[in-house]
Parts: structure tokens; C-alpha cells; sequence
């Protein structure tokens, strides 16, 4: 007996309808933001040293100050940037008159753009560089976010706190194409690597998102044949690579991939398990409940009874 027509997913197009059709990458990018703002101070002014494990953005909008970094002392004028990396030793001081700057501290998890700024030898970016020319509208918006408390918009509004996330991963986006271009001469094979398995990634999970799958591919070797091909690597330097940079390898990761959207299509009551099944590239429902259990702890059933037990019934 042929399989029921699937209902289509907004991400789904009909197939027969559709010429072409194209996926967003996933993104899957966790940042916390800290003690983000701006502050005037005196010609006396000054911060005794400190560290702290987040990176830290310190941009002078008017005046001067002097910044000491891990020992070297930097004379910090209007428009330049000042990028620090966890754990360095600084303070900073009025050089004589007062100033205004604009500081925020992160942490992010792209382990790639971890691995692009931990490569960096440069702390200041002056204002005529490449890199401060190039963030500076990204930071003008960031910047502008102050004035919404003159629009009504409390500081610890949802709207507020949304757009600040948006003009922060705007600033990101400008930060990594002025630092890219600054890095590609420095040696070493760690931002490499972090490439190479960031690539590895994303066409796992184009794997997942692949819509109508054949039947049985997720049950294949996790297409890591198939990536390396692509790639022009062999299969053991594939999972090597990608280990070092993610600590999972390539076959746990897609696992985590195929569970995280199981578990959203269990949520959505239009679908049954047998076509979440076929959806996810399980040629039975048998082998798919089997491999949900293994990683979930639960059959199918039971963890749809658990997030959405009025539609629990198959």
C-alpha cells in the first residue's frame, strides 16, 4: 500500500510545483550580553585593573583615555575601538581630560568566531583603520537604542531588549568581515580547522532540512561519505577535524540534529509518527521509535503525551 500524501511544512514546498527553492542555514548561536553602556567621566577618572571572562568592546565617543593592557599602555582617542579578550589584565584612566566611551562585554559559542578573534595580536583599532571605519554604522544603531526610553520603550522592555540583540548581532556581522581580512595573514591552523567543521556542520544540517528524504538515508553513516567528497578530505580526517572543534563526532551531532527536529514535529499534532518517520529518512516507524527512545529516554508516544497530551491519540 503506497504511503498517505504528507501534508506540506512551510518549509516544504510542494515538489512538483516548486522550480527551485532555497534553506537558510540554521542558526543555532548563543550570546549573553553584559553590562552594555556609556559613560562621561572626569578628568580624574580612573578603573583599577581587572580581568573578566568575557570579551569586552570599548570604543572612545569623545575625549581621550589611556588604556593599560596585560603591561602595554594605549592612548585611546575618539573613534578607536579597543577589542579585549577574556582573561587580559586592564585599567584605564582620563589622560588629563574627561571623555565619553562606550563599553559592552560577551561571550558567544560560534566556536568559529571564537576561534577568529582568539587569533587576534591587536587590541587597538584606531579610528581611520579598516575596522573601526567598518563597524561604525553597526555601532551608530547599537548606539541609537539609548533613545528609546524618549519614545516610551523601558530598558527592560521586551521591544528594547530585541533590538538590542539585533543591532549586537548586526555589530557581530561587521566585526567579522573588518577582523577577517585583518587575520588571514596570521599563522595557525586553528581557525582553519574551526572553518572546515563549521563547513561539516552545515551541510549536516542541510542533511536534516533536506525535504521528502529517500527512505532509509538517516540510517545511512550519517552522510559523512558523502560530506568528505564534497569537501576533498577523506572520512577519518572529516570526524577529526570536526571533533576537535564541536567535541562530538559528526555521527553524535547529526543525531542531535534528527532528535531536536523530531521532538518539533512531535509537538505539532498534524503529524503522525509514522510520518515523522518517513519525514526524518527512517524506512519503519519501528526503527524510528527505537532510535527516538535511545536518545530521548521515551518512545515517540510518551514524549508527545508529555508536550501535548490532547493530541496524544495516533
Amino acid at each position: 500500500m503506497s504511503s498517505p500524501r504528507l501534508p506540506k511544512r512551510p518549509h516544504d514546498p510542494d515538489l512538483t510545483v516548486a522550480g527551485e527553492e532555497f534553506f537558510f542555514p540554521d542558526v543555532r548561536t548563543t550570546v549573553n550580553l553584559f553590562a552594555i553602556h556609556t559613560r562621561s567621566v572626569g578628568r580624574d577618572w580612573n578603573y583599577p585593573p581587572h580581568e573578566h571572562p568575557q570579551y569586552e568592546i570599548n570604543i572612545v565617543l569623545a575625549g581621550e583615555q589611556v588604556m593599560v593592557v596585560d603591561g602595554h599602555s594605549f592612548i585611546q582617542r575618539q573613534g578607536d575601538l579597543m577589542l579585549l579578550r577574556p582573561g587580559m589584565v586592564h585599567s584605564s584612566r582620563s589622560s588629563g581630560q574627561g571623555f565619553t566611551y562606550f563599553c559592552m562585554h560577551f561571550d558567544i559559542d560560534d566556536k568559529l568566531f571564537l576561534s577568529l578573534l582568539s587569533r587576534l595580536e591587536q587590541v587597538l583599532f584606531p579610528a581611520d583603520g579598516a575596522v573601526a571605519k567598518q563597524m561604525g554604522p553597526a555601532l551608530s544603531k547599537l548606539l541609537d537604542l539609548s533613545a528609546l526610553e524618549d519614545m516610551g520603550i523601558s530598558g527592560d522592555s521586551v521591544a528594547k531588549r530585541m533590538r538590542i540583540q539585533s543591532a549586537v548581532f548586526e555589530l557581530f556581522a561587521t566585526l567579522w568581515e573588518a577582523v577577517s581580512s585583518e587575520a588571514a595573514h596570521l599563522p595557525g591552523r586553528g581557525y582553519v580547522q574551526a572553518e572546515l567543521a563549521h563547513q561539516i556542520a552545515s551541510r549536516l544540517q542541510g542533511r536534516v532540512n533536506q525535504p521528502y528524504r529517500q527512505a532509509g538515508s538517516a540510517e545511512k553513516q550519517d552522510g559523512i561519505e558523502g560530506i568528505s567528497s564534497e569537501l576533498g578530505i577523506s572520512v577519518s580526517h572529516c570526524n577529526r577535524v570536526f571533533r576537535s572543534v564541536f567535541g562530538v563526532s559528526p555521527r553524535v551531532y547529526l543525531s542531535e540534529l534528527v532528535l531536536h527536529e523530531a521532538k518539533l514535529l512531535l509537538a505539532d499534532p498534524q503529524w503522525s509518527v509514522q510520518q515523522i518517520a518517513e519525514l526524518l529518512g527512517y524506512g519503519d516507524i519501528a526503527h524510528f521509535s527505537r532510535q527516538f527512545k535511545r536518545w530521548s529516554g521515551q518512545s515517540p508516544t510518551s514524549y508527545r503525551k508529555s508536550v501535548a497530551p490532547e493530541s496524544s491519540s495516533e
